[in-house]
């Protein structure tokens, strides 16, 4: 069995699978959504979860770029985030 920091990667692997499982669930909160900002809030979950597999996956690729990735990943979706509530408000860029 392969090991990176203590865990087998078969376990790394199945933590992947459940956050692409959560979103999924996101998904359906973006299409079913009542509102606006809960589709905000579903696409921001989404984003996270992103976020994290694609460290993960850097993890157990043993690739830093991805890593890399995930952080201008990261500062781009706060930004976008920021955005979209500014809009929703009502406000001017």
């Amino acid at each position: 069995m392969i090991e990176f920091f203590g865990l087998d990667v078969s376990i790394l692997l199945i933590v992947l699978t459940l956050l692409f499982l959560s979103i999924t669930m996101a998904i359906i909160r973006v299409l079913k959504g009542p509102t606006a900002p809960d589709r905000v809030v579903g696409l921001d979950t989404i984003n996270t979860i992103v976020i994290v597999s694609m460290i993960i996956y850097g993890v157990i690729s043993k690739s830093i770029i991805y890593i890399d990735v995930a952080i201008v990943y990261a500062f781009l979706s706060y930004i976008s985030t920021l955005f979209i509530a500014k809009y929703l408000e009502g406000g001017e860029f």
